[in-house]
């Protein structure tokens, strides 16, 4: 792993990010969407690029086998507190895992920090060979947009370095912060090529979500998270356009789907 994102996820803020703020819009969509596609309990789920084990928390709570890897030590200790969780250190590129063993494999994250296509290749060929026929591959990706977006949220836009390293990853994809507080080195992909990356790894037949829509830049305020009626008004007006092509670059995550055959 890169120094510099080893730096940024050894300060811990991974281990209650989507617990709080907009965070927690991006956890109720990638749970609600999973929920819909992932084989019924008790199967095998294998956790890739887990962090701290915040979706296998719920997995687990659901029925499913999960077994966690991630390069982080911090999160796999805390991962493997969970009850009914297994964690392991591990690399999304090349898994210690048996061919064939888990009825579904998810990267929701190790694709944020693999700015190589070679190495998001690799990452998704493993995940396919990790899961039997019939099962399902599912991986997170950060939109091209989000930074451009979330620096015009919070405010920063107008800072000189800001903006230039905004519209360089625009142009790029890489995301090349200059302090922390702009998250760490990452890939940021345009909506289109998720699907491309799949099929390479011999994954087809693949199906993009838009995770938060637009709602991201707001629902943090006027209690749209707050778990009561408008929470639930808000998770259905996602739902509706989370296909809609036209949509996937306003949202700040895609999650992308395949079966594996």
């Amino acid at each position: 792993m890169d120094t510099t994102i080893r730096d940024y996820y050894s300060r811990g803020g991974e281990l209650d990010r989507l617990s709080a703020g907009r965070g927690r819009l991006e956890l109720l969509r990638t749970r609600d969407v999973l929920r819909r596609r992932l084989p019924p309990p008790p199967g095998r789920v294998l956790d890739v690029g887990g962090g701290a084990g915040v979706h296998a928390r719920w997995l687990a709570a659901d029925g499913y086998r999960v077994r966690l890897v991630d390069p982080m030590p911090l999160h796999v200790e805390h991962a493997g507190a969970i009850d009914g969780v297994q964690a392991v250190l591990g690399d999304a590129r090349e898994l210690g895992e048996p061919s064939a063993a888990y009825q579904a494999t998810l990267l929701l994250g190790p694709l944020y920090h693999l700015t190589g296509r070679d190495d998001r290749i690799a990452a998704l060929r493993e995940a396919a060979r990790v899961t039997a026929p019939g099962g399902i591959v599912a991986a997170a990706t950060i939109s091209r947009y989000a930074g451009l977006y979330d620096t015009l949220v919070r405010g920063r836009y107008l800072e000189p370095e800001v903006r230039r390293i905004t519209h360089a990853e625009i142009v790029t994809g890489v995301h090349e912060p200059f302090d922390q507080d702009l998250f760490t080195l990452a890939y940021f992909h345009h909506p289109d090529e998720i699907v491309a990356e799949f099929a390479e790894a011999g994954l087809t037949g693949a199906t993009r979500y838009a995770l938060e829509g637009a709602a991201w830049l707001f629902a943090d305020r006027d209690s749209w998270l707050d778990g009561d009626e408008r929470t639930a008004g808000l998770m259905e007006a996602l739902r509706a356009v989370e296909q809609e092509p036209t949509l996937f670059g306003i949202s700040s995550h895609l999650l992308t789907v395949a079966g594996v055959e």
